[in-house]
């Protein structure tokens, strides 16, 4: 869908249209899916956060910039979204971990760990996912949207200098763990995550 295209259907939106939203749905779902997967660590979470960028998506449809691309709004839209999510799922741990200790606690096998373990499909994946969010986060915007350094600067309100250290630090950790090398941009064998499969 052209650019204006995806303008006209976001002032329709922005009218209340149904069948506007549904379009922009079904243009947009598969990328905000594959971007929220990447980004949150328990997949069970995926639906609810992206259920929460559409949700986001149709309050702030009238603060969008036409003059901006969609896809870098939505793209930073996600990542605010899966930040939010992060940050309720940080508050609920330490409520919960307060508790903890107030309480005898008897020690459980942790099978959800071990299930998740099994869940990832490929080793880049697993590793990505091993990465700390700010890590993580640049490496998707990277990789998997091929966005530049400044875009990602942008996207995430960092200056560009702290998105090539957290660049060029994941990679760094990355090559640690894996088996198979990762190179940077300039001039390895490594293709973008999302076309690895």
């Amino acid at each position: 869908m052209t650019e204006p295209l995806l303008h006209e259907s976001l002032r329709q939106m922005a009218a209340g249209s149904k069948e506007a939203f549904r379009v922009m749905y079904e243009h947009s779902k598969e990328e905000v899916y594959r971007t929220v997967s990447l980004l949150v660590n328990n997949k069970q979470d995926v639906n609810d956060v992206v259920n929460e960028v559409y949700a986001e998506m149709l309050k702030s449809i009238s603060k969008y910039q036409f003059d901006r691309p969609f896809r870098a709004w939505l793209t930073g839209l996600t990542i605010r979204q899966v930040h939010n999510w992060n940050r309720k799922l940080w508050r609920r741990f330490r409520i919960h971990e307060r508790n903890a200790r107030m309480e005898v606690h008897v020690p459980v096998a942790d099978t959800e760990s071990l299930y998740l373990l099994s869940e990832h499909r490929s080793e880049l994946i697993r590793l990505v996912q091993g990465l700390s969010y700010k890590h993580r986060s640049v490496i998707v915007l990277r990789y998997y949207h091929e966005y530049s350094f400044e875009e990602i600067a942008e996207l995430l309100n960092i200056p560009i200098g702290t998105v090539k250290s957290r660049h060029h630090t994941a990679l760094n950790r990355l090559r640690h763990l894996s088996v198979n090398p990762i190179t940077d941009d300039k001039g390895g064998c490594t293709t973008c995550p999302s076309k690895t499969n």
